[in-house]
């Protein structure tokens, strides 16, 4: 078991999700025009946008984390996937990898909720409402999906935030990719955590290369985990919930995927709720589907 943490030492990589998803758009686009749903519900899509979201290898949801309203979709976009596709399993990047034997332990019937909760140090790791995720996690046990813990330990990604990537030891990454694959390389990533960075002042002793380092740890986490999943459950669909930030532009986790399972991999990325004043013309880059709830 982690170490229990104390509310006030969450990863600084937890508060880069939040700013991720509050910056203004400034990156290249693409000449592919997303699939833009407004006010839509699973029951009304189209053919081709279920499509893209059941005969694919993974999807991703990106979340406001604080947003009701992105849940909600999220639960019903999952309802609606699983009945066209059961083979299924969710990814949540809100639980941690050292977790996974407790999630697995609730699924089997082992926990209650509140001691699933308690267990994974729901609070204390993540914080937001748990009545958030819990209709997921539990959609999840009722029809026995596996869920996947995809996120690395906070311990790491606070001290890499304060030290950097070479302050870590041997023993730090049994939960986390080997040092030569967190690519901190991508220099539009780069960019568009620097004006999200730049754009909240000030971060205490945070230096902005050990924060990136941080984002690209949570990111590099969360695509082994998904990776390694597929390798083993290929026919599998894998739906990520995760924060806008790791999901846009397919900088944090989509890609980093693709570099470990080739890029013949089919990945369906959706922003919900995306605020449509930053999209400043590039929605055709960030995302393959806007989800507007009504």
């Amino acid at each position: 078991m982690m170490k229990p943490l104390r509310r006030w030492s969450l990863s600084i990589a937890l508060v880069s999700s939040a700013f991720l998803f509050m910056s203004p758009l400034a990156c290249s686009a693409n000449d592919a025009p997303p699939l833009i749903l407004m006010e839509k519900s699973i029951a009304t899509l189209s053919p081709e946008a279920m499509s893209a979201l059941v005969n694919v290898d993974v999807v991703y949801l990106g979340e406001r984390h604080d947003s009701e309203a992105d849940h909600a979709a999220q639960l019903d976009i999952i309802k609606g996937i699983y009945a066209e596709n059961p083979d299924m399993a969710i990814g949540l990047e809100m639980f941690q990898r050292p977790f996974q034997p407790i999630i697995d332990r609730y699924l089997a019937g082992e926990l209650a909720e509140a001691e699933l909760v308690e267990q994974t140090e729901y609070w204390e790791r993540w914080s937001f409402p748990w009545e958030f995720y819990a209709p997921v996690v539990r959609f999840a046990k009722e029809h026995q999906l596996p869920v996947l813990a995809l996120n690395a330990p906070a311990e790491i990604t606070r001290q890499v935030a304060r030290e950097g990537l070479d302050s870590l030891a041997e023993e730090d990454f049994r939960y986390i990719p080997p040092i030569a694959e967190i690519d901190t390389s991508n220099a539009d990533y780069q960019a568009f955590v620097t004006e999200a960075f730049g754009a909240h002042g000030s971060h205490g002793n945070f230096d902005f290369d050990n924060f990136f380092a941080a984002q690209v740890i949570w990111d590099e986490t969360m695509a082994s985990t998904i990776a390694a999943f597929k390798q083993t459950s290929p026919e599998t669909l894998v739906v990520v919930l995760a924060g806008t930030g790791h999901v846009i532009y397919g900088y944090g986790i989509p890609d980093r995927v693709a570099r470990r399972l080739g890029d013949e991999l089919q990945q369906t990325k959706v922003l919900l709720n995306f605020p449509e004043d930053r999209l400043n013309g590039e929605a055709g880059a960030i995302a393959d589907i806007l989800w507007y709830s009504p």
